[in-house]
């Protein structure tokens, strides 16, 4: 049947039109607007129709009947956009890599012990044997053995692992004993990080600076730069210490040790990391 707008204005002869439903379907109609028409729509019981769907309707006599459902229009991708025709832009030469970060520092490390080797054992007749004066060699006429000094650092080069040694220090003191004449020392490279029972084992060797005796003859006290290499190999873990040994009795020298001056045998290490 025919609702109040079909009395206003009629869409007869119009054939299939499209509509928007208004309402849901519901007892097998729904309300729709067609053409500013708000008509009366009776729907098929296969067909379900809910509000604001487009639908497709059909006039017979005064009736319009729905037929189906316009499906929503479907999402089309835009197009690619065209070609660029345009030349490229030179842009120059990549940028280079950026340079490592390259770390520098200094590491001291005060020997863990300072300590003299004489006649089998470790001196202790000159104070501790962990902190006593370092000696060198014979004194002359002395019915004792020849002397061998040493100085261990312990664990702390090794906590430079990985950099490398770029220069490398000791601090050294003559003091009184002997002759008062500048004497050159012979340094030896020791494997013991820490002092061991017996004696260590020596390594590698170089001379050490003239010192004469303190308060007699300057200089007593120098700060002495080792080979690289001896820091490398401390930092490294294959050498632990230094030492003063000759296979003679001369020269007769003693260094200060840890009892004596704080920073006897301080080792200085120069690095950088990259």
């Amino acid at each position: 049947m025919a609702d109040f707008a079909d009395t206003r204005v009629s869409l007869a002869g119009h054939g299939t039109l499209v509509a928007l439903a208004a309402t849901a379907s519901a007892s097998g109609a729904c309300l729709a607007d067609v053409a500013g028409i708000r008509v009366t729509v009776r729907v098929p019981p296969h067909l379900t129709i809910a509000a604001q769907q487009n639908i497709l309707i059909l006039r017979r006599g005064s009736a319009y009947w729905a037929i189906a459902v316009l499906p929503a229009a479907p999402a089309v991708p835009p197009p690619p956009p065209p070609p660029d025709d345009s030349p490229p832009v030179d842009r120059g030469d990549p940028a280079p890599a950026p340079k490592p970060v390259v770390t520098t520092g200094t590491l001291v490390c005060p020997p863990v012990a300072t300590s003299t080797w004489r006649d089998g054992k470790w001196r202790t007749d000159i104070g501790s044997s962990t902190s006593t004066d370092t000696y060198q060699g014979r004194y002359s006429g002395s019915g004792f053995g020849r002397n061998s000094g040493f100085a261990f650092y312990g664990s702390k080069p090794r906590s430079l692992a990985g950099a490398t040694v770029t220069k490398a220090t000791v601090k050294l003191r003559r003091l009184t004993s002997g002759d008062y004449a500048r004497r050159t020392p012979t340094l030896r490279l020791v494997t013991q990080p820490t002092r061991p029972g017996s004696f260590p084992t020596v390594n590698e060797t170089t001379a050490g600076p003239a010192l004469g005796a303190q308060g007699q003859v300057s200089p007593w006290e120098t700060t002495f730069e080792l080979p690289t290499s001896w820091g490398q190999s401390m930092v490294n873990g294959s050498r632990g210490g230094l030492c003063i040994t000759v296979a003679s009795d001369d020269p007769y020298i003693r260094l200060a040790g840890r009892d004596s001056w704080s920073a006897a045998w301080t080792l200085t290490l120069y690095w950088r990391r990259s």
